[in-house]
């Protein structure tokens, strides 16, 4: 797990939500992929893509899959895991067939040249992600027990990490269950090591 590129994110999507950006791009990794999924279940980003250098067209970003045809997808991936990909070229070389152009987002083979294209959200003309901080450094990685997290989700400092004071603030943790925010640690009784904090 790489905290310098997490920190690059983090600046980045701070940088493009200042900007008005509707749609950016970060690097693939696994942990850019779960923590962008916990911003979206919190509500800080509105659609998540996997692509490549070029965006996806926006009507892709807004299709959502009815929650009836989850657990046949989720058969179906497991059978066919490339299908994932949503018609890039590993499944294009996987199925033989060649999708019309626009009706697919276009996922390249080459690992370095994959993307998470975000959408990023604003409420009455401001964004809904003002701040990211990253709080464990590469040079100082913060541990936090539940203990610690309950008194940072009840507003008071522990463990050089302070409360979380401000409306609608998230810190966000990777843990051994996955990477879950501050107060899904305090229920699930699970420590980890900080993230970053975002509001």
């Amino acid at each position: 797990m790489s905290l310098v590129n997490l920190a690059h994110v983090c600046s980045h999507l701070q940088n493009a939500s200042k900007a008005r950006l509707g749609l950016t791009s970060i690097p693939v990794s696994k942990l850019h992929a779960n923590l962008m999924l916990g911003l979206q279940r919190e509500g800080f980003i509105s659609s998540l893509t996997l692509g490549g250098p070029t965006p996806p067209a926006p009507y892709l970003l807004q299709t959502q899959t009815p929650l009836s045809d989850h657990e046949h997808m989720a058969q179906k991936l497991e059978t066919e895991p490339w299908l994932a990909y949503g018609g890039g070229e590993a499944s294009l070389k996987a199925s033989g067939a060649r999708p019309p152009r626009d009706t697919a987002v276009r996922v390249p083979l080459n690992p370095a040249r994959r993307r998470l294209w975000l959408g990023l959200k604003y409420w009455n003309n401001e964004p809904v992600l003002k701040h990211m901080q990253l709080i464990s450094k590469p040079t100082r990685r913060i541990w936090l027990t539940v203990e610690d997290l309950s008194k940072i989700t009840r507003t008071r400092a522990s463990s050089y990490v302070g409360g979380l004071t401000r409306p609608g603030e998230c810190m966000f943790l990777t843990t051994d269950r996955g990477i879950l925010e501050a107060r899904e640690c305090v229920e699930r009784r699970t420590g980890g090591m900080a993230l970053c904090r975002v509001w």
